[in-house]
């Protein structure tokens, strides 16, 4: 099987027996031995598992049974979620010595019952609370285009394994950029679905054996083109694959502009050539933005994002930051930090607040509901600055970013994310080609709720016009 082939061209190689399930396995783990030490993307492996799902889909094949529509392909799969052998770490110091005998995530058993033979898990930031991917137990993973910058977070390694070929599909989940950084940073593609639309059961946080709905999270497909990533999707929600249509005549907003939203000037260039490439394609393209002041946005954003993760800061989970992150304790101590360090682990928000809060977000949601009933989405940028250099020795809270040279607060990586995640509306993440040094910048495309399968549409036109996945430098 060459390399970086798609998950298609995989599949269809299978079907016809060209390959069997258990070589193509051997392959994408012989894929990861030499970037194992390097990148740190996987973290974790149950191969004698992996390796008994593959023979029994080799030999249901040579039978002639009928097969799910990923039998036989290789998946690495987030840290984040539960799968049968390997229990969700999440970085956490406390998750370590959890019983083995867990059951599948929801989407996991999807991606599963489909046929995928599940391997892996890849790294992610403790408690999956970084724009960065580093933890006491696994380590720090790496950028792949430049090993001294991060891949994003939380779903950094599950970024690396795609953009290195050791995973055509994967998994991962969002809450504050956590899927679409990653894509951005890792030259691949991702979709945070509209709120609720995929089951997060099995998902950790919140706490194991705990579950209970989380305002904002959302878990979603990760691929490196828009055709598998469409085809995740359609496994994960159990509904056909759709048709590709063209964009001719979609009216496309552009919203680059903030005020108080800094923005780095390879990102906006990113955002110009997404314009025009869709413009190119037959789309009007306009900027234009709802009634909605980004200010206000993160006034409702921030405090409801903090009451969403609060039940996560158990005595155990404190202790974990003892252990592995001493200089965000010290400042959790002082009152300065939560689980994004920009909030107070301590903060504590009434019933009264929050059902405040709530009604000043329904009157946002309602105002972009409006919007789109004149536009059929929105073009924006993912994160502020390309890929960025690791910075872990510095209290979340006190961490900056340089933006074309001034320095800028590491928690504003929130601000561009937030109109689809605070409004829980559906975003797909696409690589709008590299910075001056080779590095991917990605944009996002956000549509009105259960908009998903229009969304790959946009994709598949910005990936004709603007190239689509650049696989990293050798070595």
């Amino acid at each position: 099987m060459k390399d970086y082939a798609t998950a298609r061209e995989m599949l269809a190689e299978l079907g016809a027996k060209k390959i069997s399930a258990r070589e193509l396995l051997k392959a994408h783990v012989a894929r990861n031995e030499p970037l194992a030490k390097s990148l740190n993307a996987v973290v974790a492996t149950d191969l004698a598992r992996a390796e008994m799902d593959a023979l029994a889909i080799d030999d249901a094949r040579a039978r002639g049974e009928t097969l799910g529509p990923l039998a036989g392909l290789p998946m690495t799969i987030k840290d984040g979620f539960d799968v049968e052998g390997m229990p969700a770490v999440c970085g956490n110091p406390a998750y370590v010595n959890r019983d083995r005998n867990c059951a599948d995530a929801a989407v996991v058993k999807r991606a599963r019952a489909a046929g995928a033979v599940i391997w892996g898990k890849t790294n992610v930031p403790i408690q999956l609370g970084d724009f960065q991917t580093f933890n006491a137990v696994y380590g720090t993973t790496n950028n792949p285009y430049d090993v001294t910058r991060t891949p994003g977070g939380s779903s950094g390694g599950a970024g690396v394994a795609l953009a290195t070929d050791v995973t055509p599909l994967e998994i991962g989940s969002d809450i504050g950029g956590s899927l679409r950084h990653p894509a951005n940073y890792c030259g691949v593609m991702s979709v945070k679905p509209t709120w609720n639309a995929l089951d997060p059961r099995g998902h950790i946080p919140p706490a194991p054996d705990a579950y209970m709905e989380r305002d904002f999270n959302v878990v979603g497909p990760m691929a490196r083109n828009s055709e598998d990533l469409k085809l995740l999707w359609s496994v994960l929600r159990g509904t056909p694959v759709l048709a590709r249509r063209d964009i001719k005549s979609a009216r496309i907003a552009v919203w680059d502009e903030e005020p108080g939203w800094a923005l780095d000037s390879q990102v906006r260039a990113a955002v110009g050539r997404a314009a025009d490439a869709l413009s190119r394609a037959g789309a009007h393209v306009e900027k234009a933005k709802p009634a909605i002041s980004g200010e206000a946005l993160m006034q409702v954003y921030t405090p409801l994002l903090t009451a969403a993760i609060i039940p996560d800061f158990s005595q155990e989970m404190v202790a974990a930051f003892e252990e592995t992150r001493p200089a965000d304790l010290k400042a959790a101590r002082e009152g300065k930090l939560d689980a994004f360090g920009a909030y107070r682990l301590r903060f504590s928000i009434s019933h009264r607040e929050v059902l405040s809060l709530m009604v000043r977000r329904q009157a946002m949601k309602d105002r972009l509901g409006d919007f789109f009933a004149g536009h059929d989405a929105i073009l924006m940028p993912i994160g502020m600055v390309p890929p960025f250099k690791h910075v872990q020795d510095i209290a979340f809270q006190d961490r900056l970013l340089d933006v074309d040279g001034k320095a800028v607060a590491y928690a504003d990586m929130l601000n561009w994310i937030a109109p689809a995640t605070a409004l829980h509306a559906p975003s797909i993440a696409v690589q709008a080609g590299q910075t001056k040094s080779g590095l991917p910048i990605g944009v996002q495309v956000v549509g009105p709720w259960h908009g998903e399968d229009r969304l790959f549409d946009y994709a598949a036109a910005l990936e004709d016009a603007l190239g689509g996945f650049v696989p990293p430098p050798a070595g």
